[in-house]
């Protein structure tokens, strides 16, 4: 019953030092995030307005 005991304990203190360890580390550089915005979209609504200005029916241009 002893020689149970004492295999139980070390069996527990050898299961116990083998837990997995999880850390958790900030990197050493920044972290970059790369947004492609297509800036196309607002030139053409101003050209589109433009244009829209230019063959108005009060412009006289017709």
């Amino acid at each position: 019953m002893r020689r149970l005991a004492t295999v139980l304990a070390t069996a527990c203190v050898l299961l116990l030092a083998c837990t997995p360890k999880v850390q958790v580390e900030l990197p050493n550089e920044p972290i970059n995030i790369n947004l492609n915005v297509k800036i196309q979209h607002e030139i053409y609504i101003k050209v589109d307005k433009q244009l829209d200005e230019l063959f108005s029916e009060n412009s006289g241009l017709f």
